[in-house]
C-alpha cells in the first residue's frame, strides 16, 4: 500500500506541475507586449456605426477595444472600389460561417456614399465608418501602399496574424483560419 501512495503522490505532483506550467505559459503569452501597429489599432477612437442595410437611423459606434478577446477580421472597403464591392459578400459569408470571430467592415468613404451602397446591397455584417482618413489607419496596420480592399486579422490576444492588400478569396480565408486556429 505504501508503494501505491507514493505513486499516487508522485502522479499528483506531476499533474500539478503540468497545470502550473500551462498557466505560466498562458500568462506569459498574455503579458507579451503587442506590436506597435496592433496597439495603435486597439487604442483607436471609436468608429461611427453603419447599418449593414443602409438604414437612416445611426447604428451604434464601434469601439475597437470592445472587439478584443476574440479573433477579429477587419476589412477596409469603399463604395467606389470595385474589388471591395466584389469582396464584401465573401466577408459577410465568412462572418456568418464563423460566429467565434468578430468581423468588421470599415468604410474608407463618405458616410452618405457608404450608406447608399449598403442600401442597394444589404449585407449581414457589422460596419463602421473609418472615413476618408481611414487610409492612414490602414498604413499604420501595414498597408504601405494604401490600397483597397485591405484586410487584417488579429488573434485572441490582439496581435496581427494576417494581412492582405487587394481582394481576398475563400482559400486565403481558409488558410487564415488554419493559421489562427
Amino acid at each position: 500500500m505504501n508503494k501505491q501512495r507514493r505513486w499516487l503522490a508522485g502522479s499528483l505532483v506531476a499533474l500539478g506541475a503540468t497545470g502550473a506550467g500551462w498557466a505560466w505559459r498562458e500568462r506569459g503569452a498574455t503579458a507579451a507586449p503587442l506590436s506597435p501597429a496592433a496597439a495603435a489599432f486597439w487604442a483607436s477612437a471609436p468608429f461611427d456605426g453603419l447599418d449593414g442595410h443602409g438604414g437612416a437611423a445611426p447604428a451604434p459606434a464601434v469601439s475597437a477595444a470592445a472587439l478584443r478577446g476574440q479573433p477579429l477580421l477587419l476589412n477596409f472597403w469603399a463604395s467606389w472600389c470595385a474589388p471591395c464591392v466584389r469582396e464584401l459578400p465573401l466577408i459577410a459569408r465568412f462572418a456568418a460561417a464563423h460566429p467565434d470571430w468578430q468581423v468588421l467592415g470599415l468604410a474608407v468613404d463618405r458616410r452618405d456614399a457608404a450608406l447608399g451602397f449598403l442600401t442597394k446591397t444589404p449585407l449581414e455584417l457589422r460596419f463602421g465608418l473609418a472615413g476618408l482618413t481611414g487610409l492612414e489607419l490602414t498604413r499604420t496596420l501595414g498597408n504601405a501602399q494604401g490600397g483597397l480592399p485591405f484586410s487584417v486579422a488579429f488573434d485572441r490576444r490582439g496581435e496581427i496574424v494576417w494581412r492582405r492588400v487587394g481582394e481576398t478569396n475563400e482559400a486565403e480565408l481558409a488558410a487564415l483560419l488554419a493559421k489562427a486556429g
